[in-house]
């Protein structure tokens, strides 16, 4: 999202951000790289149907409140809403009717299945997530989506004409990621390090990854230290996952790292895990952790995802299996294949450069927008 909302400034345009305010970001206004960024109050994090009703209505009252401070203040054309949940067509919807705005639906992930699977005994409300999925959709006048199969959505599910869905793919701005050593003290002296980066949630799998590592860890597999780089509402019931089963000097959980300390830690991994789960929801989604492993040089292990194996190619070590023990397996057989790991060194970072570096992704954003502004 920053990556697009860049774009867009360094185009012309004039660019204001409305998000939530967080522990590392409080801040209620900030002007960054000449973007406006508004950030409004989320009561908490949100647990449990109940607590996402809660934490969706809080934001979207905020969303409301900054929207119209941003039209006094700046004025806007263009309003670009987001997903997931797929209710801010409510916010896009006052402002077209009111002042005639254009609206680009930034097309991320697909709300009905995120929903089915974190909360399955409530596949009742099937009916609604779709209805407000086939309201933002009727709202955009472009849309714009991460990966083919999203585009499908839009184009069956949400009835959009092709001429207006745009496949921009989560790209990846290699120019912002410096060359950096390994630092063998990061390693801690063990012969294998495994990288797992992003957020630690429920549905991502994290707590398959640390029960492959007990897994490979119990079969005498003590040469090899796992980094769970990130943050996230799982974080602290995993730790004591580790702690319960006897392999926290194995598992290091680094926290939320960003910039050279982050930059380090993968060049000092030898493969990256995305150990999010197979389901309609993973299947659909463009993971960013792939790329930025894959501009390390990184492998990755990791279930048959359908667009995770677009994403990754000859890179990916594909488990046999949907279970923590088929991960391990995935995540062995690639830690002792030392050829192909050194192999991808180069050819993993060659994969990001010709088929997802943002440049080639940049270009067909910026033309969605250009299509727009020449009808205002």
């Amino acid at each position: 999202m920053w990556t697009e909302a860049v774009a867009l400034r360094g185009a012309g345009f004039q660019v204001c951000v409305i998000c939530p305010q967080t522990t590392r970001h409080p801040e209620a206004y900030e002007l960054l790289e000449g973007v406006h960024i508004y950030r409004h109050v989320l009561p908490f994090e949100a647990h449990g149907p109940l607590g996402f009703v809660i934490e969706y209505t809080a934001a979207l009252i905020g969303e409301f409140y900054l929207a119209f401070k941003i039209r006094r203040l700046h004025g806007f054309d263009i309003i670009q809403i987001c997903n997931p949940p797929d209710i801010l067509f409510l916010v896009a919807a006052v402002f077209r009717w009111l002042y005639g705005c254009r609206v680009v639906f930034d097309h991320h992930d697909p709300f009905p299945e995120l929903f089915a699977v974190k909360f399955p005994k409530l596949l009742r409300l099937g009916a609604v997530l779709r209805l407000c999925e086939r309201l933002t959709f009727r709202v955009a006048d472009e849309v714009v989506t991460t990966s083919d199969a999203l585009r499908t959505i839009a184009l069956t599910r949400g009835h959009v004409e092709a001429e207006h869905v745009t496949l921009v793919r989560s790209g990846i701005d290699l120019t912002k990621i410096p060359k950096v050593a390994a630092d063998p003290a990061l390693r801690r002296g063990a012969r294998h390090v495994v990288a797992y980066l992003g957020i630690i949630g429920a549905q991502d799998g994290v707590d398959l990854l640390i029960e492959a590592a007990r897994q490979i860890i119990a079969a005498g597999r003590t040469d090899i230290l796992f980094l769970i780089i990130g943050d996230g509402p799982m974080r602290p019931q995993l730790i004591a996952q580790t702690v319960q089963a006897g392999i926290q000097s194995h598992v290091i959980f680094t926290g939320y790292v960003t910039g050279e300390p982050l930059y380090r830690l993968l060049a000092s991994s030898d493969i990256g895990v995305c150990p999010d789960p197979k389901n309609v929801f993973n299947d659909k989604l463009s993971m960013n952790k792939i790329l930025e492993y894959m501009a390390f040089g990184l492998g990755v292990a990791m279930f048959p995802l359908e667009e995770g194996k677009v994403l990754a190619g000859d890179a990916a070590e594909v488990a046999d299996g949907l279970d923590s023990a088929a991960l391990a397996r995935a995540i062995t057989r690639l830690l002792d294949d030392t050829a192909r790991r050194h192999q991808l060194r180069t050819t993993a970072r060659a994969w990001v450069e010709d088929r997802f570096a943002w440049p080639m992704h940049e270009r067909a954003y910026l033309q969605v927008y250009e299509r727009i502004a020449s009808g205002i």
